[in-house]
């Protein structure tokens, strides 16, 4: 008898009824979040007219990922995870509407920003490792590639969307009331996750052994326990070198690249900007979902990785403005499917036992090194400018990718 192997199914985890209410509650809250940076950041700038504050909200945003990240998933081995976002979405809801009354009653003030902006981190913190970690209750494990891009691509299509009618909503509605509207998006995925028949309640067999939350503790025992297997090891270096250097932090001055570019309007301009940049993202979890391309591979993440460091080099230094768009439009083609690669390879090979705790660890180099972005682009741009700041970024990155792969292939 001969076999043929299964052709992969195109939007695999799509066909899992629980795993679609999670992928468009995800994309909705993610749209929120996207809405309430479009309109708050214009606001500060407009304000303040400051690359280093704009530098800080980087910062601030992300410094609660670095500090916290271990400990969330730590918590989530321990609690319900559907809980822990609910909270996040309570948080968030709350910082959207503290942002409208501030612009209601004209009086925000540097330190109002600064704190929204931690707040909105811790509450990103209480999302993203629980998050991670519910997608190995909603599908199985075969399924579980496929429902990690599909994930990123929600973020994505949240990015996507989230410039498009946020910008409407600027317009039509203004930055109070259109950010006290949006504080209502978020509800979809508070409702949703209340009767979601996942989370530890819903497990078969034994529950694993719950272990002692020990902050620093964990994350030094985690790293030693990763750091024999090499995927691991070099996912999680691999998208914290990414994050360190550049991370998003290019996207919060995005409205002085859409001013230098001096395209017509700049408010129209700074949306099509972040436009093209997730719509690359989005195309490309699209494409490789429905066609299969690009196996889960360490080797083809690298390779990514440095298509993106060529991308941004090219916007930074680029003065027309549809080139400009083009290489957004590649840039983030290629960051969704290193990242979603990265992502997938580290939750196919964590210990289910420490499961939450590595993906915390990952999340800390994910998204929390994006901490010192804010200072290699945002506030090193306030002395040399955010065009050469964006360039020596990313050329400094693709140096150290050349060398973590040299390092990493070797037997």
């Amino acid at each position: 008898m001969s076999t043929v192997a299964a052709a992969p199914v195109a939007f695999a985890a799509l066909r899992h009824r629980g795993y679609r209410g999670f992928f468009f509650s995800a994309a909705g809250a993610m749209m929120a979040d996207s809405i309430e940076h479009v309109i708050s950041y214009w606001v500060i700038f407009d304000k303040f007219k400051s690359p280093q504050l704009l530098g800080f909200a980087v910062i601030s945003h992300w410094v609660p990922f670095l500090l916290l990240s271990v400990y969330a998933g730590a918590l989530t081995e321990r609690f319900d995870p559907r809980r822990m976002i609910q909270l996040g979405m309570l948080l968030f809801m709350s910082v959207s509407i503290a942002w409208g009354l501030l612009f209601l009653t004209d009086s925000l003030q540097i330190w109002h920003a600064k704190v929204l902006l931690i707040v909105h981190g811790i509450a990103g913190v209480l999302w993203n490792p629980p998050s991670q970690v519910l997608l190995h209750d909603i599908v199985p494990p075969e399924q579980l590639p496929s429902a990690v891009r599909l994930n990123a691509t929600a973020r994505y299509l949240g990015l996507l969307l989230g410039p498009a009618i946020g910008g409407a909503i600027f317009v039509v509605m203004g930055p109070a009331h259109g950010i006290l509207f949006n504080s209502l998006l978020y509800l979809p995925t508070i409702w949703w996750l209340w009767k979601a028949p996942y989370g530890p309640r819903f497990r078969q067999g034994k529950p694993a052994p719950a272990r002692a939350i020990r902050g620093l503790a964990d994350i030094v025992s985690t790293i030693r326990e990763i750091a024999g297997n090499r995927t691991l090891t070099s996912m999680t270096l691999l998208v914290g070198c990414a994050s360190f250097f550049i991370g998003n932090a290019y996207q919060s001055q995005m409205p002085g690249f859409a001013i230098d570019l001096g395209h017509g309007d700049p408010g129209l301009s700074y949306s099509a900007l972040l436009t093209a940049d997730a719509l690359g993202a989005l195309s490309a979890g699209l494409l490789l979902e429905s066609r299969n391309l690009l196996q889960v591979r360490a080797g083809t993440a690298f390779v990514l990785a440095i298509v993106w460091c060529c991308a941004l080099v090219g916007f930074a230094i680029s003065h027309v403005y549809v080139l400009s768009l083009v290489l957004l439009f590649v840039a983030g083609f290629v960051e969704l499917s290193f990242n979603s690669m990265s992502q997938t390879l580290v939750q196919l090979h964590a210990p289910a036992g420490i499961r939450g705790r590595v993906i915390g660890v990952f999340s800390m180099s994910a998204l929390g090194m994006r901490t010192f972005s804010g200072v290699t682009i945002g506030v090193l741009g306030g002395l040399i400018g955010i065009h050469w700041s964006l360039a020596g970024s990313a050329t400094a990155l693709l140096c150290v990718i050349l060398l973590l792969l040299a390092f990493t292939s070797r037997r």
